[in-house]
C-alpha cells in the first residue's frame, strides 16, 4: 500500500499540538508495518537550515486566481520514512504556522501542492489528510483532478484532531480555491475548509471514540454536528497512542532512576526526592506530588483551577508542579500561587522537555480536568510512568481512564463527570488521601496503569485496517 500522509506540522521538524506527534509517530508505524509511507508538510523557517541535507525532487506550478506559485520539494528519510518539505518562500518561510493575514491562501497552495505531488510519485492508494489544513484536497480532488491519470481511484480519509479549529474564512475569498462557487464549503455563510473535507472525504476519523460521538452532539460539533451525522455511516474513532520508545521510563535519558514493574516504587521516590530538591519544594516522598503538563487554555479546564486550586492546596497535604503555557490569565495565576506558596507549588511557564519527563517519572498524580478532549495524550503517558491522572470524563480521558472502585479496587485513575470546579477539587483531594493514607491501593492503581497499552503498535493496526477498508 502506498500512502500520502499530509500535515500541516510533523515531528522532529515542527510542532504546536498533538497533530504534530501523530505525524511523527503514526507513518512510523505504518511503515514497520510493511507500507509505504510518505509524509507531506510545509518548509517553515526553522526547517530551511537543513535544506543542504534534503534530496531536491522537482518543482510544480500552482495557480491560485491568475498568479503563480512555486511549489518546490525536497525530500529526507527519518527512522524510515519519507518526509516531503513543501517550499515556497513567500508562503511559508516564517516563524509561525498559523494566524497570519494570509492562512487561506497558504493552505490552499498547500492543498494544490500535494495533488500536484502525486504525479511526482509511484501510484498512490490513499491520501490522509488531518485537520482543516489540508481538508480542502478531496473536494479539489473531485472537482479538478479526478479525470486524471493516477487520480482516478485515489482514496481519501480526513482525520480531525480537533473540531473546534474549522478553517474558516470569509466567503469573499473563495476565487481563490480555482472553482465555480459552491455550497459544498460554505457553512453559516463562510468558507469552511473542514466542513469541505467532512462532506467530500471518503472516510473521516478523530482521535478516540467517545470524542466520535460527542462530536455529533451539538453542545461538542461546534456547529458541524449536522454536517458530521449526515456522513455517520463513514465516520469513526481511533484512539492515538504514544510512542513507548520516546516514553519508556526504563531507558529515559532525561530521568535520574530508570525504572520498569519491578521497581517502580523505590525509583519513582528517588525521583521525586531529587526534583522536589531542585526545584525547592518540601522534601517528603511520603506526600502526594500533583502535577499539570499541557497547554493553559479553557479547553484544557484550567478555569477550574482559578475557582478551587488555591482552597485544594490549602486543604491537602501535597506538592504541586504546574508546567504550561498560554492565556496571560492563567500565567499569571500560577505565578501567583507559586509565589504564595514556595515550598508547595511550582510553576513552570513555558515548556521544557526535560522537565516534563523528570516531572512524569516523580510525580503521583497528573490533573487534566479538560472541558473537551479529542483524546489527549498526556494521561497515557503518565500511565505509563505509573503516575494516576485525574481526569474528567470526555472524549480520549473517558475512553483510557477507568475510574477508581474502592470495592472491587478496579482502575487506573480517577474521573468526575460534569465541568464542576467543586467536583474536580473533590476528586483530586480523594485521589490525594488515598495516596497518603492507603498506599496498598495506591499499588494495585499503579499497577493497572503499567499494565495498559497505549503503543503505537495497537494505534497503527487499527489505521491499517481502516485504509484497506477504505481502499476495498
Amino acid at each position: 500500500m502506498n500512502l500520502l500522509f499530509c500535515a500541516s506540522e510533523a515531528v522532529p521538524f515542527s510542532k504546536t499540538g498533538g497533530l504534530a506527534d501523530v505525524a511523527g509517530a503514526l507513518p512510523k508505524q505504518i511503515v514497520k508495518l510493511g507500507h509505504q509511507v510518505i509524509v507531506l508538510t510545509p518548509m517553515y523557517e526553522s526547517i530551511y537550515k537543513n535544506i543542504d541535507d534534503f534530496t531536491h525532487l522537482g518543482q510544480k506550478e500552482v495557480y491560485i486566481q491568475n498568479e503563480t506559485y512555486l511549489a518546490n520539494y525536497y525530500q529526507t528519510i527519518v527512522d524510515g520514512v519519507t518526509y516531503v518539505f513543501i517550499e515556497n518562500d513567500l508562503l511559508f518561510k516564517r516563524k509561525g504556522y498559523y494566524g497570519y493575514y494570509d492562512d487561506e491562501k497558504r493552505f490552499i497552495f498547500f492543498s494544490y501542492a500535494i495533488l500536484e505531488f502525486v504525479t511526482l510519485t509511484n501510484r498512490v492508494d490513499l491520501i490522509h489528510l488531518n485537520d482543516w489544513q489540508t481538508a480542502l484536497i478531496p473536494y479539489l480532488l473531485d472537482e479538478l483532478y479526478r479525470h486524471k491519470k493516477g487520480y482516478e481511484h485515489l482514496k481519501t480519509l480526513l482525520s480531525i484532531h480537533n473540531l473546534e479549529y474549522q478553517g474558516s474564512f470569509n466567503k469573499d475569498f473563495y476565487p481563490m480555491i480555482g472553482t465555480p462557487f459552491s455550497y459544498a464549503y460554505i457553512h453559516f455563510d463562510r468558507i469552511n475548509f473542514l466542513k469541505a473535507g467532512i462532506m467530500r472525504a471518503d472516510y473521516i476519523n478523530t482521535v478516540s471514540q467517545t470524542y466520535s460521538n460527542e462530536i455529533k452532539t451539538q453542545y461538542y460539533g461546534f456547529t458541524l454536528d449536522g454536517a458530521l451525522n449526515s456522513r455517520a455511516s463513514n465516520f469513526r474513532g481511533i484512539l492515538n497512542g504514544i510512542d513507548y520508545d520516546i516514553y519508556n521510563p526504563e531507558t529515559d535519558a532525561f530521568i535520574d532512576y530508570p525504572f520498569n514493574q519491578k521497581n517502580f516504587i523505590t525509583q519513582k521516590r528517588k525521583n521525586k526526592l531529587e526534583l522536589l530538591k531542585s526545584l525547592g519544594l518540601d522534601q517528603s516522598s511520603d506526600i502526594a506530588l500533583v502535577c499539570y503538563i499541557g497547554r493553559l487554555a479553557k479547553q484544557k479546564g484550567v478555569d477550574l483551577f482559578m475557582t478551587t486550586l488555591e482552597e485544594t492546596i490549602c486543604k491537602s497535604n501535597a506538592n504541586y508542579i504546574f508546567i504550561g503555557s498560554g492565556d496571560e490569565i492563567y500565567e499569571n495565576f500560577l505565578r501567583d500561587l507559586s509565589y504564595k506558596y514556595p515550598s508547595k507549588f511550582y510553576a513552570y511557564i513555558g515548556f521544557n522537555n526535560s522537565l516534563a519527563h523528570q516531572v512524569y517519572a516523580s510525580s503521583d498524580i497528573l490533573v487534566m480536568p479538560s472541558q473537551f478532549e479529542p483524546c489527549g495524550l498526556s494521561q497515557m503517558i503518565a500511565m505509563r510512568y505509573a503516575t494516576l491522572p485525574v481526569v474528567r470524563e470526555t472524549g480520549g480521558l473517558k475512553d483510557t481512564v477507568i475510574p477508581y472502585n474502592k470495592y472491587t479496587k478496579e482502575g487506573n485513575g480517577f474521573s468526575f463527570a460534569n465541568y464542576n470546579a467543586h467536583e474536580l477539587r473533590d476528586v483530586l483531594l480523594s485521589a490525594i488521601s488515598l495516596h497518603n493514607n492507603d498506599k496498598k491501593s495506591w499499588r494495585i492503581l499503579q499497577r493497572h496503569a503499567l499494565n495498559e497499552d497505549f503503543s503505537l503498535n495497537k494505534m497503527g493496526i487499527a489505521y491499517l485496517e481502516l485504509y484497506q477498508e477504505i481502499i476495498k
